[in-house]
């Protein structure tokens, strides 16, 4: 998921005064004009911006310089059948790099001057310093076992982690979970199992204001709401909406949540209340999404289809909340 900032305009005024959000100016006065409707109309559609890559997630968006991260994965390969990642990076309008070769990625978020990753190579959470792109590890695995395969990650404003660990890339490695596909959280460097009974849990993010945490059961077609105790613990979950596929997701300003759903191709707009109001189309199999633009109304969207996946973009009303 993304850079942390602030939500609905009270949480974000406190916390662009406490200094804990990242956006800028231009964010700033995206976040005082968060309200309207988010969707244009119930039905709106997202240009290509570049095509052609094998399978693209986790998108972040940087706000200084100003540039979109996310990761394309490989085709398994090898005995263990592991899948080669690479940290793309998009400046607009036009220009595509590699940025971080064989960064085992999958889902990112950015944290001040480094990227945090949710790698499946290492089976780790990782990071990545911005500057010099050099790789550290925040958690090898828990209670000394290695994760399956660390797929999304949120992080709060006081800097606690959430992140969803299933078993897509752990490929022909052992289970060293023996079975459980967890929600994790990570706070002053100690991994907690918040939740081990979602199968297959995929997408996560937090409300604006950090009291929900959100998080899809991809094997379920459930999403999940869990309640965030000022300490960064959780209480019992609810349901909150019903999804197929539900994959990676991004939320805006008011607290609306953009859910990818891989099988359908579309990003769904679901309310705070938990009603959906539209959906946004783009390739055919989408993965995930990332608020960013100069003025954070930006929604860029990876999807695709196997071996032809791209980068997708739509302005829309709203700023986002990345984090």
């Amino acid at each position: 998921m993304r850079l942390r900032t602030a939500g609905i305009v009270t949480a974000a005024t406190a916390l662009l005064v406490a200094g804990a959000v990242r956006l800028g100016t231009a964010g700033s006065a995206a976040a005082a004009e968060c309200t309207g409707d988010p969707l244009p109309s119930p039905t709106v559609a997202a240009q290509p911006l570049r095509t052609g890559f094998t399978f693209t997630e986790g998108p972040t968006w940087v706000a200084d310089p100003g540039v979109l991260l996310f990761s394309d994965m490989q085709n398994p390969s090898g005995a263990e059948g592991v899948q080669a990642s690479t940290i793309w990076r998009f400046t607009p309008p036009a220009t595509f790099e590699e940025f971080i070769p064989d960064a085992g990625s999958n889902g990112l978020a950015v944290d001040g001057d480094r990227i945090v990753a949710a790698t499946h190579d290492q089976r780790s959470l990782s990071t990545y310093a911005l500057s010099d792109r050099s790789r550290g590890v925040l958690a090898a695995g828990f209670q000394g076992r290695k994760f399956n395969s660390p797929n999304d990650v949120t992080i709060a404003a006081d800097g606690t982690i959430y992140f969803t660990d299933p078993n897509f890339q752990r490929a022909n490695r052992p289970d060293e979970q023996s079975g459980v596909t967890g929600v994790y959280r990570l706070r002053n460097g100690v991994v907690d199992l918040i939740d081990g009974t979602v199968a297959q849990p995929n997408g996560i993010a937090l409300s604006p204001d950090g009291t929900t945490l959100y998080v899809g059961g991809l094997a379920s077609n459930q999403i999940f709401a869990y309640p965030v105790q000022a300490d960064g613990s959780v209480g019992p979950r609810r349901n909150f909406a019903r999804l197929t596929s539900p994959d990676g997701v991004g939320i805006d300003c008011a607290g609306n949540l953009y859910w990818a759903s891989y099988n359908d191709g579309r990003v769904h707009v679901i309310t705070p209340g938990g009603t959906e109001i539209g959906s946004i189309t783009a390739g055919r199999n989408t993965t995930n999404v990332a608020f960013g633009g100069p003025l954070g109304k930006t929604l860029f969207i990876t999807s695709g289809t196997s071996g032809n996946f791209g980068i997708y973009s739509v302005e829309l009303p709203l700023a986002g909340h990345p984090y």
